[in-house]
């Protein structure tokens, strides 16, 4: 259970699931291959992303209802639906942008907690290390 909640708290703050090292992204939309601390390939198949993108559109969804519901009540029973429609659009259009490298990253914790790795990445990953480990510029040799 602790690992569970490492792991998706490692994801929310956009760090790799396994070994919780940082700047996992080169922009905002680019990530990196691999992990630069631990080695983990994070597109371990074609199709991959797809996991990411049913968290992405789930979060999307459950603000959309929340701003839905809130605004109904809002302005309940004088609902401006114009208004309420255009606001809800917008959501839809927004969060998926915004939410979006959390997405990915929320994926990959689910993934290792779903899959352990296999003998195929294990191979492909070497000795669990991508290299020298970086650090807040310091160099650290596995």
């Amino acid at each position: 259970m602790r690992s569970a909640v490492r792991a998706l708290g490692r994801g929310l703050l956009k760090r790799c699931p396994r070994c919780g090292h940082g700047r996992l992204f080169r922009r905002y939309f680019g990530l990196v291959p691999r992990c630069p601390g631990c080695g983990l390939r994070f597109e371990r198949e074609e199709g991959y992303w797809v996991g990411a993108m049913i968290v992405n559109i789930a979060v999307t969804e459950l603000t959309f209802g929340i701003v839905l519901v809130a605004g109904i009540l809002l302005w309940w029973p004088d609902v401006p639906w114009a208004a309420l429609t255009v606001v809800a659009v917008a959501v839809n259009a927004i969060v998926p942008v915004v939410f979006y490298p959390w997405s990915k990253t929320i994926w990959m914790a689910l993934d290792v907690l779903l899959h352990r790795m296999d003998v195929r990445d294990k191979d492909a990953a070497g000795d669990g290390h991508a290299g020298p480990r970086v650090f807040d510029r310091k160099t650290i040799r596995p």
